[in-house]
């Protein structure tokens, strides 16, 4: 029998990776799989060497302070990866964990087929990484067809399959009507997976939500939490004493609550994709410690933080990092939109226009899964 590790650093990968290996295992039952991984993959019978908060760092400071323990687990997986056998290591994002763990492999046993899903973003920083992947990568799944020339330029196979986010949905329609009161409109807030991020945000993000309730009496608030930190969010919010606040995990749950929202704020991230989708106003908020940002801001070769802004080299949706990430720069940002509609129209026309030029024609874990597939059966 065949077999299969997958390697996920964060929850966003891990339901990428569930995806991807779904439609595999309905196309070929006869694999066995391992993984790091999270509550998705284990939802599909994969259960995870070790819980994905162990490797779940953000910035460089947090990732220094806990070096030993992020090299202690890359040592571990290489072990397990190992002694597991795999014909393939199906790493997803993440690739401060996903690929050192994928480079060590590749030179203990070469045989093994190293396939990155997500590329490094070598558009907006470290273009010269791509000399390294060389040498340990057989194939590289692109989420965009503008990354398809760094990987050529440096031949390195690649494959565009497009963004699993933009894939149409054939969900049935959830009845809201037991969680949402009729007299009330929906703002859709996503405070980031990490712990690190939703420590950071959930503060000013409940800031914000009472300097609205202080001027109107008409919202619902719904955080949009992941499998792993809901119940974190919810212990936070609790004692809050807001009665026009909810948190959500599900994932058909999330979506419905998200296309009947009037307007998202969100961590900067691949959720932006999926809120342009269905033609969402929003802006993008995100706040790390300075040290970080400094490093950050002197590497990266792009002007904004949000993909969509990246691609059009202006601001579409309007972010708001660091100082400016504070709750009466969100009100401020958040009631000006809503009282002009026409700037939250030319923002949806705008990102539906560069969805359209990004856009896969087929499905992303379709493509995905089927390059697996060939792996496997050559």
């Amino acid at each position: 029998m065949k077999k299969i590790f997958i390697l996920t650093g964060e929850s966003s990968g891990d339901h990428l990776a569930s995806k991807v290996i779904y439609k595999l295992k309905k196309i070929n039952p006869n694999v066995k799989y391992s993984c790091v991984g999270g509550s998705y993959l284990k939802s599909l019978g994969i259960n995870s060497i070790f819980d994905l908060k162990e490797i779940t760092y953000i910035g460089f400071t947090s990732v220094l302070f806990n070096i030993f323990k992020i090299r202690n687990r890359i040592n571990k997986t290489v072990k397990e990866v190992i002694k597991f056998k795999p014909d393939i290591i199906f790493s997803v994002d993440s690739p401060d964990f996903t690929l050192r763990v994928s480079e060590k492999i590749k030179k203990i046993n070469p045989s093994i087929k190293t396939i990155h899903y997500v590329a490094p973003q070598v558009w907006i920083w470290r273009e010269n990484r791509l000399k390294k992947f060389k040498k340990f990568l057989d194939h590289v799944l692109l989420l965009f067809n503008f990354e398809k020339k760094y990987f050529d330029k440096a031949n390195i196979k690649s494959t565009f399959v497009g963004h699993p986010l933009l894939e149409k949905k054939n969900k049935s329609k959830i009845d809201l009507s037991s969680l949402i009161s009729k007299n009330k409109k929906i703002i859709s807030i996503f405070p980031g997976s990490r712990d690190s991020e939703t420590k950071v945000l959930l503060p000013i993000l409940i800031d914000f939500i009472r300097l609205m309730n202080n001027k109107f009496n008409n919202y619902l608030f719904i955080f949009h939490a992941t499998n792993e930190n809901n119940k974190e969010i919810k212990n936070f919010i609790n004692n809050k004493n807001l009665d026009n606040v909810q948190v959500v995990s599900d994932e058909n749950l999330k979506s419905q609550i998200l296309s009947e929202s009037i307007f998202a704020v969100a961590k900067s991230g691949t959720v932006s994709l999926e809120i342009c989708n269905l033609q969402i106003p929003s802006i993008i908020i995100y706040k790390i410690n300075m040290i970080n940002y400094f490093i950050m801001k002197s590497l990266v070769k792009v002007k904004f933080a949000n993909i969509i802004n990246i691609i059009n080299n202006k601001e579409i949706i309007p972010e708001l990092l660091q100082k400016e990430c504070n709750a009466k720069e969100i009100y401020k940002s958040v009631v000006y939109m809503l009282n002009n509609p026409d700037f939250m129209i030319s923002q949806i026309n705008a990102c539906n226009k560069t969805l359209e030029e990004i856009r896969s024609k087929t499905s992303s874990s379709d493509e995905a899964s089927l390059i697996l597939n060939n792996y496997l059966i050559s």
